[in-house]
C-alpha cells in the first residue's frame, strides 16, 4: 500500500533523495529533487520511461529558475506573464548539467508553475522538481492518490503520495521558445489560439 504523506512528510522524503507523488492543478505527479541526494534518472526507471523523453521542472516561482542558472528570454518571460501560474510548460535554454540530469537531449528544459497552493507549498520548501505525470509511461495519468496506489503500491522507489484529494485537469500544454517561431510541442489545456495571439512577432509554428 501507499504511504498517504502530510506536506512536512513529502518534503522530507523529497530532500532526502526519494521519489514521492504529488498533486498538481493538472494531474498527479512524480517528483524528485534535482540536487544530491535526489536524483531525477530514478523517475525514468519508476515511469519505465525512454531515457531520450526528457523530464519538465516544477517552481514554484521564477526566482527558483533563476536558482539553477536559467536566464528567461523575452519570450519566456511573455509566457510566463501570461501563463503562470498555469498549465503551460515553457522549453527554454538551460545549462548542460542540468539538461542532462532531465535527459533532454539537448541543452533545454521545460518549465512551469502550477496553479495549485499546495503543489506551490510543496515546491517553496523543497525548491524546484523533476515532475513527471504518475503513470506508466503511455499509460493514462493519475488523478489521485488511490491511482497512485494502485499502479506504484507494489513499487518501493516510491516513498509515498501526497494525497490532496482528485486532480482531473488538462495536462499542460508545451511550447518551445528556442527558436522562432515558436513551437508547440504538446497542445493541451492552453490553446493554440491562446497563444497564437500572445505570439505577435515570435509568430508560432
Amino acid at each position: 500500500m501507499t504511504r498517504r504523506l502530510s506536506l512536512d512528510e513529502a518534503v522530507a522524503h523529497l530532500r532526502a533523495g526519494e521519489l514521492v507523488g504529488l498533486p498538481t492543478d493538472t494531474v498527479y505527479g512524480v517528483g524528485a529533487i534535482l540536487s544530491p541526494p535526489g536524483d531525477p534518472q530514478r523517475l525514468f526507471a519508476l515511469k519505465r520511461r525512454p531515457a531520450q523523453v526528457a523530464l519538465p521542472v516544477l517552481g514554484a516561482s521564477l526566482e527558483q529558475f533563476a536558482g539553477l542558472g536559467i536566464e528567461l528570454g523575452e519570450d519566456a518571460r511573455r509566457l510566463a506573464s501570461a501563463f503562470w501560474p498555469g498549465a503551460l510548460t515553457v522549453v527554454v535554454r538551460a545549462p548542460s548539467a542540468l539538461a542532462r540530469a532531465l535527459g533532454a537531449r539537448e541543452s533545454s528544459v521545460g518549465l512551469r508553475i502550477p496553479d495549485d497552493d499546495t503543489a506551490r507549498q510543496l515546491l517553496a520548501a523543497t525548491g524546484p522538481l523533476a515532475v513527471s505525470s504518475a503513470n506508466l509511461h503511455g499509460q493514462a495519468p493519475c488523478q489521485s492518490a488511490e491511482d497512485i496506489e494502485r499502479v506504484f503500491g507494489a513499487d518501493e522507489a516510491l516513498a509515498g503520495v501526497l494525497d490532496d484529494g482528485p486532480r482531473r485537469g488538462t495536462p499542460s500544454t508545451v511550447i518551445s521558445v528556442l527558436e522562432r517561431p515558436w513551437r508547440v510541442l504538446r497542445e493541451g489545456a492552453v490553446s493554440r489560439r491562446a497563444l497564437a495571439a500572445l505570439a505577435g512577432d515570435a509568430g508560432l509554428g
